[in-house]
């Protein structure tokens, strides 16, 4: 039984809506990392229960790929609180998958909002 979700334009919003914690994994069929990832991927979602673990198959969902600006894959994203946290193209070693996971459980989402918050302040300034 897989505890990855299947991720599509249908129930992406949904799916990270009604989640505080949400990692992605933007793949294809066709993709030798990916392959790769796969197994990692699947294992780090089986010992983090707590979690939600989707993945998009960027061939069947290209809506998806193409609005998160996905240029290569496998690439990882993690959302926390409808924000992305994390997003990094490439296979991760099963440790470093597990290292960033623990940095997103940590990270404080009130820090991230201000943060970000103070950075769309700046670009507004810069825009005017």
């Amino acid at each position: 039984m897989s505890s990855t979700v299947e991720l599509t334009k249908e129930n992406f919003d949904q799916t990270v809506t009604d989640n505080e914690f949400v990692l992605i994994d933007f793949w294809a069929s066709w993709c030798g990392p990916c392959k790769q990832f796969a197994p990692v991927y699947e294992k780090a979602a089986e010992e983090n229960p707590d979690l939600v673990f989707g993945k998009v198959d960027t061939e069947a969902q290209p809506e998806l790929a193409a609005a998160f600006g996905i240029q290569s894959i496998p690439t990882l994203m993690i959302v926390r609180d409808q924000v992305a946290v994390f997003a990094q193209p490439g296979a991760l070693p099963e440790a470093a998958l597990t290292d960033v996971i623990g940095q997103a459980r940590n990270l404080d989402m009130d820090e991230v909002r201000e943060a970000i918050a103070e950075q769309q302040a700046q670009e507004g300034q810069q825009a005017g």
